[in-house]
């Protein structure tokens, strides 16, 4: 059954792509027609490609993998930030930092100087500083905040990245393919879908486009989270199940002590 609604998508303007003359050939495949200069995108296929990439996005949630949103572009940022911190994904939506991927321990090492500067105000260390050190010290964790803060939980590379817009997010892609770090992008007419493992062929300027998008991937994710719970539970229950029957085993198999007999005080005496 499919995850995906074709007329949802067709409400949001999902099916528009850009002008017919600034087209990539290499996405004729997934262009219907062309209306008033504006190619039209197949969304057929898009429904397809959704789904795939929603199948694909639940089996790394539900096996405990991290996916890295990336929007930088002012129509998708706060839509993309909202909808992956609500399934507990991290995401670059301020700046892409060269080297966020091909260059990870650096990155990790200013995360780590955040959660340095958090511990000298927790301690109190950060008071005892001069005004002018304190303004630096604040200075340089907002702009850490800023531009790494949505990744801080992030202790290793993520098994996959999504992106809006390739052209924008070039960076992004060159990185992940260099690590064979898998790539779900949404794909607009003017792009080239070569270097992207997920093509999602979609209006990647429209706001609404990019939510509905985003909702059928966010809600198959939360399905894999939901049922990695569910395992764990099950697991869980399940193993303490298996240690009380082993302490049950083990009390039948502890030998019995030996009663003790008690020697009735007339025998006793004719004992003595």
């Amino acid at each position: 059954m499919s995850r995906t609604n074709f007329q949802e998508l067709l409400d949001a303007g999902a099916h528009f792509g850009h002008l017919a003359r600034k087209w990539n050939p290499k996405m004729a495949p997934y262009i219907f027609d062309q209306k008033n200069g504006i190619h039209i995108i197949d969304l057929h296929k898009t429904v397809v490609k959704i789904d795939e990439a929603a199948e694909v996005m639940k089996d790394l949630a539900r096996a405990g993998r991290k996916i890295l949103f990336v929007a930088t572009k002012k129509q998708a940022k706060e839509v993309v930030a909202e909808k992956a911190l609500s399934v507990n994904m991290p995401s670059v939506t301020e700046r892409w930092a060269g080297g966020m991927l091909t260059n990870f321990p650096t990155i990790r090492k200013a995360v780590k100087k955040m959660n340095t500067i958090d511990k000298m105000k927790e301690d109190g260390t950060f008071e005892k500083l001069a005004k002018r050190e304190r303004l630096q010290v604040e200075r340089q964790r907002a702009k850490l905040e800023k531009n790494l803060g949505s990744i801080k939980d992030m202790s290793r590379l993520p098994s996959a990245i999504f992106v809006v817009d390739v052209q924008k997010e070039a960076n992004a892609v060159k990185e992940a393919n260099r690590l064979n770090i898998p790539v779900i992008a949404m794909v607009d007419t003017c792009c080239d879908p070569t270097p992207i493992d997920y093509v999602i062929p979609a209006n990647d300027d429209a706001t609404k486009s990019i939510e509905k998008i985003m909702d059928i991937l966010c809600a198959a994710i939360q399905e894999g989270l939901d049922e990695r719970k569910l395992e764990k539970e099950k697991t869980d229950a399940e193993a303490e199940v298996a240690e009380q029957q082993a302490e049950k085993g083990a009390k039948k198999l502890r030998p019995r002590r030996a009663a003790k007999v008690e020697t009735p005080a007339a025998e006793e005496a004719e004992a003595e």
